[in-house]
């Protein structure tokens, strides 16, 4: 008998894939390429901002960096108000009475703090305080000029006698003990600090700010006045107010 079973056919034969075979992405024609910046725009953006600073320094900066400090132009600087400056205080005079600043209400005064071994600075002052008094004139009897000193434990009533005697004929030098010293340079803002070599007690100077307050006749700060002020200045500030 013969088998009627048709016969298999030969299974088929599977194709590989081939190498680098893998299908690619089709490119957007319409799509822009990232923007790199170009070195020639880059250059020119840096000429510029360089050009801009080394103006900016030649013709602002610069000028103002080179201008000489001026405490003085620093100090006389508007404000809005009165600045806290003066205050009560008990001392001794060079006749070696007690006096308050309630003593001097109804006058002006014109206070200064020193000390009778300062070498310029503090003569200086009193000096340009003295000058401007005079030239003032009779206006000048409603203020009352007052050096205070610094230095208690050299400056006694005795010294500041001697050395008071040098300037105006009324100015009135103030001591005290160190503490009634520190309380009056506290409320006038001052600064004072002793300077030495350490080797010998008598043997110091004084570091100390420099400037000349004028309080009104009731007890409230009116002006001050910079080291670097002449008297002619100050004289014409003093009639403002006289």
């Amino acid at each position: 008998m013969t088998d009627d079973k048709p016969a298999k056919s030969p299974p088929k034969a599977r194709s590989k894939p081939q190498a680098g075979n893998k299908k690619e992405k089709k490119r957007n024609p319409s799509a822009k390429a990232p923007h790199l910046p170009n070195r020639r725009n880059t250059y020119i953006a840096f000429i510029l901002i360089l050009s801009a600073v080394i103006a900016g320094w030649k013709f602002y900066l610069g000028p103002k960096l080179s201008e000489p400090f001026s405490p003085q132009a620093a100090f006389n600087v508007e404000t809005v108000g009165k600045p806290k400056i003066g205050g009560p205080f008990t001392l001794t005079d060079h006749n070696g009475r007690t006096v308050s600043d309630g003593d001097f209400r109804g006058r002006y005064m014109l206070v200064y703090f020193g000390y009778t071994f300062c070498p310029d600075v503090c003569p200086t002052a009193l000096t340009v305080m003295s000058d401007a008094l005079d030239l003032v004139g009779d206006k000048a009897d409603k203020v009352a000029p007052i050096f205070i000193t610094v230095d208690p434990e050299r400056d006694t009533p005795e010294y500041l006698k001697a050395y008071v005697e040098h300037f105006h004929p009324r100015l009135l030098g103030l001591t005290g003990s160190p503490e009634q010293v520190a309380a009056a340079a506290k409320g006038y803002k001052v600064y004072y600090s002793k300077v030495g070599d350490g080797y010998d007690d008598g043997d110091y100077s004084m570091d100390h700010s420099s400037y000349t307050y004028l309080i009104g006749p009731d007890g409230e700060y009116v002006a001050a006045f910079g080291h670097k002020t002449d008297a002619e200045d100050m004289a014409k500030k003093l009639e403002k107010f006289l």
